[in-house]
């Protein structure tokens, strides 16, 4: 195992050490590399860096996710992810909203559906 893939892997154990071991396997007979570059890439290079807290920057990657609008399954990851290293569920729905500025209601309105998914699914409402 390189360096690299060890530090993305420590991340993962904060972040959503489960989701990553569900998206190994189901990669793993088509492309297992991609599993390994989105460890190695993302969680190794990005996440580790230190100007950003592990909190901060999972509430960027809900507000990225949601304004993209193409990502459903990935941003219900990240409201886990953001809920996992201590954001509220209140901070999760503001940073949400605040995307209705800028990507536009349509993909504010999915990314608090899929809030409310994952909120319901953690006992949160």
């Amino acid at each position: 195992m390189s360096n690299r893939y060890e530090k993305g892997m420590e991340i993962l154990k904060i972040t959503n050490k489960d989701k990553i071991e569900a998206l190994f396997d189901e990669l793993e007979d088509i492309a297992p590399d991609l599993g390994r570059f989105v460890v190695e890439f993302p969680y190794s290079e990005i996440y580790t860096r230190d100007t950003l807290d592990l909190k901060t920057r999972e509430l960027l990657t809900v507000a990225a996710l949601t304004a993209m609008g193409t990502a459903p399954a990935q941003l219900k990851d990240h409201i886990n992810a953001a809920l996992n290293v201590e954001n509220s569920p209140e901070e999760i729905v503001e940073t949400i909203m605040q995307m209705s500025a800028y990507a536009g209601f349509p993909a504010a309105i999915n990314g608090i559906k899929a809030a409310k998914e994952v909120f319901k699914n953690r006992n949160l409402l």
